[in-house]
């Protein structure tokens, strides 16, 4: 299919991302890449694993005494509802609904800023309580871990919204498509780290 073509619901294909050759190419690309993040990922899980509660003898700061799982279920809960409505766009996506796509884009953006700026209260609690990046081997593996997922947070959240502007008069075409899926996979990617750091990090370090 050519990207010019004009689409209309009934003529636009049921999985548009992948209607071109190019399309797949994007796809199969971005998958490679999300093996890659796999592996940086499963890096900093096995620091942090070696190396929490470790530090100076008589260590002030520990898992237990440190973490809030209310806080952290906060931010849990957030993310997840933002993978569900970054999966509302790509439905309307597939269905040539372009404004439908763009509304549940923007409720994604916002419940991932949400997720930031609660992360963002939380670095700040810590810093203020003494827990520094360079206070322990367990807070720079900590904010390592959590730090890196942050910044693909921001990453996402910068992807999508340059989208979603550059193609606020475009409209859907075959072109764009591939882009606005690939960049939903990599917010679920996102989304399904945070639900591992939520567990190792922050229930097992609380519950020991």
């Amino acid at each position: 299919m050519d990207f010019n073509t004009k689409f209309t619901p009934h003529t636009w294909p049921d999985h548009p991302e992948q209607a071109t050759m190019e399309g797949k190419n994007k796809v199969v690309g971005f998958w490679i890449f999300l093996a890659c993040e796999v592996v940086l990922f499963a890096s900093l899980f096995a620091t942090y694993l070696a190396l929490k509660n470790k530090g100076p003898a008589g260590m002030e700061f520990t898992t237990q005494g440190l973490f809030e799982l209310p806080l952290a279920f906060a931010m849990t809960m957030l993310l997840l509802t933002s993978s569900l409505t970054s999966v509302y766009a790509i439905y309307h996506m597939r269905n040539f609904n372009f404004k439908g796509m763009q509304t549940w884009l923007a409720i994604t953006l916002a419940l991932g800023l949400g997720f930031l700026a609660l992360e963002i209260y939380e670095f700040q609690h810590y810093v203020g309580l003494g827990f520094t990046f360079n206070q322990s081997a367990f807070a720079t593996a900590f904010y390592s871990l959590v730090g890196t997922h942050g910044f693909h947070v921001c990453l996402g959240l910068v992807w999508i919204a340059t989208l979603m502007i550059r193609n606020a008069k475009r409209g859907l075409n075959l072109y764009n498509a591939p882009k606005f899926f690939v960049a939903a996979l990599y917010w679920h990617f996102i989304d399904v780290v945070w639900v591992f750091i939520f567990t190792v990090v922050y229930l097992m370090g609380v519950i020991g």
